[in-house]
């Protein structure tokens, strides 16, 4: 894989990825003043308060930070306000087809990403982001674990790390941006031998417990139980998994309920995954439909040069529509 820049080819035609957000990118506001420019975004999210059956944007709107933060309300705001900021976007370009080559969401982000490519309807999959969130919160609260940044680290060295401590790789998120998840205390041990390794920058992460490791195992097993008996569609374009960096499989819906299942315990492979969208599907644009510009930041890291859109509020959504106007024949 190369982190050399992305080429740039004005002649070459349109392939756009879209890049969902996941937790972590969460702000009092998201969604406020996409509701307010956008009647398609203000739809979608009062029909996720009619599904939830609770007032999901007066928590994205006006928080508090400390209550959006909680696993089982994060999950849920986020993928509703991806999906508000597509539905923004499309209809800010007078409905037209984007040329989507495909997508990927991180961690959370990958079932808003195959809600938009229509996996699940919007009812179900945000009834079971809701429950994720729920089935993740429940596994932090029976555990004590914790997450640390390996800032600069080879994805060799966080892998030996991870077998000496006991510990899990829970996102290969850029080069030199590693993170690992387990036991607090087996973390801690961990950050002091990549310290005594000459790792100059280790940090302990805000999170609640350990993510993408072992620990979740008590919210994979629900998850899965959940998963069984719900009804899936062939994506209409290709999905990234977060555990394979490949597209999500389109003709056994077994194996996709395991990516998505696996996705709660396993690494997020999220620099393979932009990678892929990058080298194997030709995607040349990419838009961040979240919070923030966490992802546009990797993708510039993970291939130097490519050119991405984030699409979180009015201001962003207008100079997207700016610049997707002629891509799509407007």
């Amino acid at each position: 894989m190369s982190n050399a820049p992305a080429p740039a080819d004005p002649a070459a035609p349109v392939k756009i990825a879209l890049l969902f957000s996941g937790q972590g990118a969460q702000a009092v506001g998201m969604g406020e003043s996409l509701a307010a420019a956008s009647p398609a975004a203000a739809a979608l999210i009062d029909r996720a308060n009619a599904t939830l059956e609770r007032p999901l944007s007066r928590l994205m709107f006006a928080g508090p930070l400390e209550e959006l933060t909680l696993t089982g309300n994060c999950q849920p705001a986020l993928f509703v306000h991806g999906l508000a900021a597509l539905a923004a976007l499309r209809e800010r370009l007078g409905g037209r087809e984007l040329p989507v080559a495909g997508a990927a969401g991180l961690s959370l982000g990958e079932w808003t990403a195959h809600a938009a490519a229509g996996t699940f309807d919007f009812p179900t999959a945000l009834r079971l982001v809701e429950k994720r969130g729920q089935f993740m919160e429940e596994a932090c609260a029976q555990t004590a674990g914790a997450m640390a940044a390996l800032i600069g680290a080879e994805e060799k060295l966080a892998d030996e790390l991870a077998a000496e401590c006991e510990v899990d790789v829970a996102n290969v998120n850029a080069p030199g941006q590693i993170v690992l998840s387990g036991e607090a205390t087996k973390i801690a041990l961990a950050v002091e031998r990549a310290k005594e390794r000459g790792l100059r920058r280790v940090a302990m992460l805000n999170v609640a417990g350990a993510y993408h490791s072992r620990l979740m195992d008590p919210a994979y097993l629900k998850l899965g139980e959940e998963l069984v008996h719900t009804i899936l569609r062939a994506p209409q374009f290709p999905v990234i998994a977060n555990v394979t960096a490949q597209p999500a499989p389109t003709d056994d819906f077994d194996e996709l309920r395991r990516t998505l299942v696996e996705q709660v315990t396993s690494t997020v492979r999220w620099s393979a995954s932009v990678e892929y969208l990058i080298d194997e599907l030709g995607c040349n644009l990419f838009l961040e439909l979240g919070p923030g510009e966490v992802l546009a930041g990797l993708a510039r890291r993970i291939r130097k040069g490519t050119e991405v859109l984030s699409v979180g509020d009015a201001p962003s959504l207008d100079r997207a529509v700016e610049r997707l106007l002629p891509v799509v024949g407007l």
